[in-house]
């Protein structure tokens, strides 16, 4: 299969997408100094309010605020601002905030360390699992100090980066989210990009460099070269830089920019394959077989240490859709499906998971939402001082959580088929169907575990 034509595909979208900042109201508020610091400030203050009760407040989690406020709320909605904004959450993400005014403080211009620039996605990958495999082995989420300490090792990284290292390299190179944000915003349905023939010819590079209206992009990058969403967190400085009015934000097909990756990555796949598999762990560990596995597991260690058995499922569940990923491709060259080679096949249909990977994701969390969510509400009230009667915290019953569960998997799966059928150029039936295959084959494993009653975590 051929790899496709982008760039004539890119310059007919291009002709086709519409520029908000064509909307006059629009454009003057993100040329503004209210842009996007008014969000920037109320996010800052909400975030260590919500600090402060998870270390100073209530240790039961169904009770405290920040704890909802967290994870009942923010981390359900996350990978939705996601698709539906692409990452405006990292330009007024509360570390963001922190990290420009310590540089504009006591900062450093110095270039971050050639082996953070290098390895950075690789870096942030092992982060989010690092942080996902703790939260499992010391309670993070049902633990509020647990989850107050981990935000304020997160501001300390944000701090010593942003004293040492210019703009905002832990965003960049560290964040744990990064990884997560920049598969999630690849399928989103919100983009920022320049007009080539107009950005060929500047001279100023004002979005990369700057100017006295507002520094240069905090992502590092040009916009003339910008490919991709993921690099993107629509601060809007180049908006306000741009000499030359080349910057347009449009609206655009949901995962579209998946099909034409032009420098795939394997960090890109192997944290798409894995995330699937952090999924699935999230899932098994809230239904009632899980007990059931971990005593399998125990059977065959010689052990019922939970940390040595739960550890052994979470690398068994991060492998097995990576191994599956590089199985499909296998196969897809062997029988004439692709004349690349595995590990090319492998790197670029991994970015067809990420669809699905979000489904998943997004469904595992509407479980919280929904049957969680009247906790924000009672805990907010109490905070401010009412007295509020707790009742049932979830706002529909299960059984309708269930339904928007399998059709939101049902999309998900629609999109990585697509996926597939557009970076493969739109080949035969025939030689995509490998990885059509694999896409059920996860659809099915999301389904199965989602028709399982869940237990709460908070």
């Amino acid at each position: 299969m051929a790899i496709p034509n982008n760039k004539l595909t890119h310059k007919l979208e291009e002709k086709k997408a519409i520029n908000l900042l064509s909307i006059p109201i629009i454009k003057k508020f993100i040329q503004s100094r209210w842009y996007p610091g008014l969000f920037q400030w109320i996010v800052l203050i909400v975030f260590f309010g919500i600090v402060y009760e998870l270390v100073a407040g209530t240790v039961d989690p169904s009770r405290n605020v920040g704890t909802s406020l967290t994870w009942v709320l923010w981390w359900p909605l996350i990978p939705l601002f996601f698709v539906l904004i692409g990452r405006f959450w990292c330009a007024i993400c509360p570390f963001g905030k922190v990290s420009d005014i310590i540089r504009k403080t006591i900062g450093s211009e110095r270039p971050a360390p050639k082996f953070i620039r290098k390895y950075g996605l690789w870096m942030i990958d092992l982060f989010f699992i690092a942080i996902t495999y703790s939260d499992h082995i010391w309670g993070v989420v049902e633990n509020p100090r647990g989850s107050g300490y981990l935000l304020l090792l997160l501001v300390t990284m944000v701090v010593g980066t942003s004293i040492f290292y210019e703009r905002r390299t832990f965003c960049k190179n560290l964040c744990f989210l990064g990884g997560l944000s920049g598969n999630y915003s690849r399928s989103g349905s919100l983009e920022l990009r320049g007009t080539p023939e107009v950005c060929k010819t500047c001279k100023a590079q004002s979005c990369f460099k700057g100017t006295e209206k507002a520094e240069g992009c905090p992502m590092f990058q040009f916009v003339r070269t910008l490919g991709s969403s993921a690099d993107c967190n629509l601060c809007g400085n180049c908006v306000k830089n741009c000499p030359n009015d080349s910057i347009r934000i449009s609206p655009r097909v949901p995962t579209s920019e998946l099909w034409g990756i032009k420098k795939p990555k394997v960090e890109h796949t192997v944290l798409a394959a894995v995330i699937m598999g952090i999924v699935f762990v999230q899932n098994i560990t809230m239904v009632a077989i899980w007990q059931d596995i971990l005593k399998a597991i125990g059977s065959i260690t010689g052990t019922d240490n939970y940390n040595v058995n739960f550890t052994i499922t979470f690398i068994i569940s991060m492998a097995i859709p990576v191994g599956l990923l590089f199985a499909t491709a296998k196969i897809a060259t062997l029988t004439g499906g692709s004349v690349e080679k595995v590990k090319q096949n492998f790197i670029r249909f991994g970015y067809a998971i990420i669809p699905l990977d979000l489904a998943g994701h997004l469904a595992h969390n509407l479980f919280h939402i929904i049957t969680e969510g009247k906790a924000i509400w009672y805990n907010s009230a109490v905070l401010f001082g009412v007295n509020v009667t707790r009742g049932d915290l979830a706002f529909a019953p299960a059984s309708t959580v269930q339904m928007l569960q399998y059709i939101i998997i049902v999309i998900g799966t629609i999109g990585s088929i697509y996926t597939a059928y557009r970076i493969g150029n739109k080949g035969s039936f025939k030689a995509l169907v490998p990885y059509y295959t694999l896409m059920v084959l996860l659809a099915v494993a999301n389904i199965y575990l989602f028709s399982m009653p869940m237990m709460h975590r908070v």
